[in-house]
């Protein structure tokens, strides 16, 4: 055994004890001494199943990046920031200097990330922490890791991020008592870019730990001798055994991930933020060449080319039961659930007839371009519900009682006033999927929402075409109450795409991702 510590001890021989882990695919247990911190007195191999003994007992002091994240970088966290809170060019000064920031080393070039991503951002504008970021963090969270962090009741997590980047996430999604991780520095209401020294991680630590306290990280951690101290037992896993990890499933989340903001669809990685800076240009032509060909062209013409461009992979389909045969009438009101402002649009082309569409806080812009006929509504319900009234009787209305978009398999709370317009109501169930940017915004520039939806490479949306509500369905006719009506319409969309429907409202969003009621 004194063989074995004066091994690990020196240096020269660390990457042979690296190899000893990997190759064991376990977790490390070390006693500490009472001697200097983080020195090994034993150590021996054992089971996950070793986390349960007396965990009420104990609190769980973690380092996110090495024992709950499976992402050996942390690159992709500071574009997020960059592109979503800074904008295009701070994004691309970012991925300009990584290769700098990687020569620099952890600490020095985590730094520069953090300079870069959120130099003279406005504090009380910065929402990335909470609107944005808490999707990522999931998306990259193992489940081995999850498992252990969760079993305790007591929970410290240790980061080397600035504090509020992680806070939102660990608080709302892993349930942490306390955060060790530095502040940013800020002048008037703006952030320098600079992090507060090192904190005293002891006195946050011992307000929440007892007389046992455990340790989880990762073996290459800059962390390893503050963050071990205050520990008695450390458990360490390798990033070989992290890249065995699977990706916690949506439904282990502690509570439903329903609104999340920004404009990224994917996992912003050094290589993959190159690929977006160079489609940028050709994606914004695309744009501009779809728009043209819808609003310009025939839909026999249009249909076959926006396809050839990659958009119109759009389909009408049925679920079993539900087909309707007939013609529809004109004065239908289309009831569809709300994923992007082009909803409208892909529902004239599923249907290969032009309609209209009323919708809510939509810019002067996005009214002007539109090739279809498009009214904002004024939240007023008399004035509103004129308005469809009107539009019904020269033709076929679209609205989306969500009253503001859901990107996820959820549908919020369906506004009633459509049950009171009309008894000839279909509704619409539409799935959308992106590749690489989100066509909706809360705390964005609302005018671009459709060139970021048209700038991918190839938007698909599903459209499903459900029966006419039958007369004794229906308000006017049936007897029912606008409330049932709305209910009902709710839940045959969400039956249809295999959502959940939820009692959230548009408010209800906008106060979770930027902190207003949605009003523009």
């Amino acid at each position: 055994m004194e063989r074995i510590k004066k091994i690990f001890q020196l240096k020269a021989f660390s990457s042979l004890f690296e190899n000893l882990i990997k190759t064991s695919g376990k977790y490390l247990r070390f006693k500490l001494s009472n001697g200097a911190p983080g020195t090994a007195k034993q150590f021996k191999f054992v089971k996950n199943s070793s986390f349960t003994d007396e965990v009420s007992k104990n609190t769980l002091v973690f380092h996110l990046e090495g024992a709950v994240l499976k992402s050996h970088s942390q690159f992709p966290y500071f574009m997020l920031v960059a592109f979503e809170a800074g904008g295009f060019i701070r994004a691309l000064i970012l991925l300009l200097l990584y290769p700098l920031a990687w020569l620099l080393g952890h600490e020095l070039g985590l730094r520069l990330l953090v300079f870069v991503s959120i130099v003279a951002l406005k504090k009380d504008k910065f929402r990335a922490g909470t609107a944005i970021l808490p999707k990522f963090f999931l998306e990259d969270v193992g489940v081995v890791g999850f498992d252990i962090v969760m079993k305790y009741e007591r929970k410290v997590a240790v980061t080397s991020m600035p504090r509020i980047m992680v806070e939102g996430f660990l608080r709302d999604y892993l349930g942490t008592d306390a955060i060790i991780a530095r502040v940013l520095k800020e002048f008037h209401g703006y952030f320098l870019g600079l992090m507060e020294e090192t904190i005293d991680e002891a006195q946050v630590i011992n307000q929440k730990m007892t007389t046992h306290n455990i340790g989880l990280g990762c073996f290459r951690t800059s962390y390893s001798q503050k963050f071990f101290s205050h520990c008695k037992e450390i458990y360490l896993v390798t990033e070989a055994e992290k890249s065995t990890w699977q990706v916690l499933p949506r439904k282990r989340y502690i509570k439903p991930l329903i609104f999340h903001d920004g404009r990224l669809a994917f996992w912003p990685t050094p290589l993959k933020a190159l690929a977006m800076f160079i489609w940028f240009p050709f994606g914004f032509l695309l744009h501009i060449f779809r728009i043209m060909v819808f609003t310009q062209l025939p839909y026999k013409f249009s249909i076959p080319l926006l396809a050839f461009s990659g958009m119109m992979n759009t389909k009408v389909e049925s679920p079993v039961g539900l087909f309707k045969t007939k013609e529809k009438p004109r004065g239908v009101l289309h009831v569809c659930n709300h994923r992007t402002l082009l909803d409208p649009i892909y529902i004239t082309i599923a249907l290969m007839k032009s309609v209209s569409a009323v919708t809510y806080s939509l810019s002067r812009f996005s009214e002007v371009i539109s090739p279809i006929t498009t009214v904002r509504l004024t939240r007023n319900r008399e004035k509103d519900g004129e308005v469809m009234k009107k539009m019904l009787r020269k033709g076929d209305l679209v609205v989306c009682p969500e009253g503001t978009t859901c990107r996820e398999p959820f549908l919020l709370r369906f506004s009633p006033l459509f049950a009171e317009l009309t008894d000839e109501i279909v509704p619409v169930a539409i799935k959308l999927q992106v590749s690489m940017f989100y066509g909706s915004t809360a705390s964005g520039i609302k005018s671009l929402d459709s060139t970021f939806h048209l700038m991918n490479p190839n938007p698909s949306c599903l459209i499903m075409i459900l029966n006419k509500l039958p007369s004794w369905e229906t308000h006017n006719a049936g007897g029912k109450s606008r409330f049932e009506v709305a209910n009902h319409v709710q839940g045959q969309i969400a039956t249809a795409l295999g959502f959940k429907c939820t009692d959230l409202t548009r408010k209800d969003k906008y106060m979770i991702l930027a902190g207003n009621k949605g009003i523009i």
